[in-house]
């Protein structure tokens, strides 16, 4: 059966469970994915280049890969996700601390200030971007999700009516579907994928 069941969406452990087990490849490389664009985004948005940006997300998850078993989801030690972000922010700091040093050895260089996390965007800033990016790209991981569990033909009445926002006659027309159909899908997906995206929240803390 190709339909997303809602059942499906609890049959695995949370994935920060998961990954705590270093043999679990299939595991990190889930996680990895789904996290890599948040710390990546995060180095460039902060003024690294690709280069420093890809090795502030190497560094990052070498501390992830070190530590995640420790991790806890506790009230006063805040979400995972924010746990990342801050590992993030850390290594960015450590990247342009690199980087003034290097200047400062150059022949006949001025003193430079080693910078702190200071001279990055405000904590705040900084949060709201992770968190709207976080929310953004849960979207698109689980719309992925729905894709490949659902029938093509039902995708696609999804797609349109509900995403792109076509009249149901047309939906209907084009597809070739009873427009009761294109009603009952559009329901249907929208709350499969409700699921989804909540199911990535629990999973990724």
């Amino acid at each position: 059966m190709n339909e997303l069941s809602p059942s499906s969406l609890h049959t695995r452990p949370s994935l920060l469970l998961r990954v705590r087990d270093w043999a679990d490849a299939s595991s990190w490389e889930e996680f990895y994915r789904l996290y890599r664009k948040l710390v990546y985004g995060l180095a460039r948005r902060s003024g690294l280049a690709h280069a420093d940006a890809e090795d502030v997300c190497q560094e990052v998850f070498q501390r992830l890969a070190q530590t995640i078993h420790r991790f806890e989801a506790d009230p006063n030690r805040g979400s995972f996700r924010g746990w990342v972000m801050n590992l993030t922010r850390w290594r960015i700091a450590d990247r342009f601390a690199a980087r003034a040093a290097d200047r400062r050895a150059e022949p006949g260089a001025t003193a430079l200030p080693a910078p702190d996390l200071d001279q990055l965007p405000a904590p705040a800033e900084i949060e709201e971007a992770w968190n709207r990016e976080w929310q953004e790209h849960a979207l698109a991981t689980a719309l992925e999700r729905l894709a490949r569990r659902t029938k093509p033909r039902h995708f696609q009445v999804f797609d349109l009516y509900i995403r792109q926002h076509w009249p149901v006659l047309r939906v209907a027309s084009e597809l070739g579907v009873n427009p009761a159909s294109v009603y009952l899908i559009g329901h249907r997906l929208t709350q499969q994928l409700k699921l989804e995206v909540a199911r990535l929240h629990r999973q990724l803390g």
